[in-house]
This record gives C-alpha cells, structure tokens and sequence, in this order.
C-alpha cells in the first residue's frame, strides 16, 4: 500500500488539519455515510458512488480502518463476504458528516 502524504501532515498542530486528515478525500465522507447507511458491503457502496474507482474505493476503506474509523468483518462462508461497521470512534464524526449533509442540502435547495 502506498504512502499517505497528509497522514501525519500537521505543521502547526491545527485541529481542522488533525480531522481533514482522517475524513479528508473526495469519497471517505461518503463512504461514511453509505456505511451509516447499510450499504456496508463493497460491493453496494460501489453502486453509492459509481464515478469513484475501484481502487480508489479500496484505498480510501483501507486507509478509514487503518485511523480506526472503521472495521472490516470478514465472515467465514462460501463465498467469502466482507461488511464494513463504523466503529466507536468513528461514531464521534457522524455529527461532522450530519452537518455537512445538512449544509449540502441547505446550498442545494433541498431542505
């Protein structure tokens, strides 16, 4: 797996960088939130998010589980299946997510 550039990138110790660091990307926001959701297999999140590539999906899952953000549940069946839960400590970003849901929809005219 490759390098992160902005895991640890953190100059000035700023807490917005600390939280962009592990929610910030084009698609984890939305994993999250489609994770939350129920669609919690690879598979239904790839039909969630269908501009996002497969690797990049695969990246950006590996790096939420390696900040803890989520964990993967590896069931022992034929065929093998795979579910993604959001763990306790990445219930503590749900209120970011609910706010930036909440924000897109005001700008959106969806409210």
């Amino acid at each position: 797996m490759k390098q992160r550039k902005t895991k640890d990138f953190n100059p000035t110790n700023c807490a917005v960088t600390y939280c962009l660091n592990i929610i910030g990307g084009k698609w984890k926001p939305v994993i999250i939130h489609l994770i939350r959701n129920n669609s919690n297999r690879y598979s239904q999140m790839q039909k969630g998010m269908p501009e996002a590539s497969k690797q990049t999906l695969t990246n950006q899952l590996r790096e939420l589980e390696a900040d803890g953000v989520i964990e993967r549940i590896v069931f022992a069946e034929v065929p093998p299946r795979v579910e993604y839960r959001i763990t306790a400590f990445g219930n503590t970003l749900l209120p970011i997510i609910d706010a930036m849901r909440s924000w897109g929809r005001e700008q959106m005219g969806l409210q």
